[in-house]
C-alpha cells in the first residue's frame, strides 16, 4: 500500500480552491451564492475525532504487544489496513472538500460587511481547518500503522521483524 503524499493533497486542495473560487464567482455573477451548510465543519470533526481515536486505540495495542503484557490484544493486519485505507479515502475526501470551501471562503471575503455572507464565510473557514484536522488524523494513523522498515533492501542484510 501506498503511503499518502502531502503534495498530492495539497494539490486536491489547491486546484479545489481555485475551481471553487472561479465557480463562486461565477455563481454570484447570476445572483446568488449557494450556501455552506452548518453541518459541514461538523461531520468533518466527526470523521477527525474517528480516526484520532482508532489511531490511539491501534497505538496503544502495538505498544502492549510490544512490551509483551500478558493481557494484550493483537491488531488484526486486516483491521489495520481497513483502517489505513479509510483515513487515506477520508484524507483525499477532507483535502476536495476543505478546497471547496476554502475557494468559497476566500470569495466571501470579499463581502464581509454582509451579515449572511459572514457567517458563510467563517463556516468556510471551520470547514478548512476540520478537513486539515481530518488530514492530521489520518497521516497519524497510517503513521502508528507503518510497518518497520526492511533493512535487507537497504544492503546491511539483517531484516527487521513485526
Amino acid at each position: 500500500m501506498k503511503e499518502l503524499r502531502i503534495r498530492v493533497l495539497a494539490g486536491v486542495f489547491v486546484v479545489a480552491g481555485v475551481l471553487s473560487w472561479a465557480g463562486a464567482r461565477l455563481w454570484n455573477s447570476i445572483g446568488t451564492l449557494p450556501s455552506i451548510p452548518l453541518a459541514a465543519p461538523i461531520a468533518l470533526a466527526l470523521i477527525a475525532v474517528v480516526l484520532l481515536a482508532t489511531a490511539l486505540s491501534i497505538r496503544a495495542r502495538l505498544k502492549a504487544q510490544r512490551e509483551r503484557q500478558p493481557d494484550a490484544k493483537g491488531v488484526d493486519p486486516m483491521m489495520a489496513a481497513r483502517a489505513v485505507v479509510f483515513g487515506q479515502a477520508s484524507a483525499l475526501v477532507a483535502a476536495l472538500v476543505a478546497g471547496m470551501y476554502g475557494g468559497t471562503g476566500v470569495f466571501l471575503l470579499e463581502s464581509l460587511d454582509n451579515p449572511a455572507r459572514r457567517d458563510q464565510a467563517i463556516s468556510a473557514g471551520f470547514s478548512v481547518l476540520a478537513g486539515i484536522g481530518v488530514i492530521a488524523a489520518a497521516i497519524f494513523l497510517e503513521r502508528v500503522c507503518k510497518l518497520p522498515e526492511d533493512d535487507e533492501h537497504d544492503g546491511t542484510g539483517a531484516a527487521s521483524t513485526t
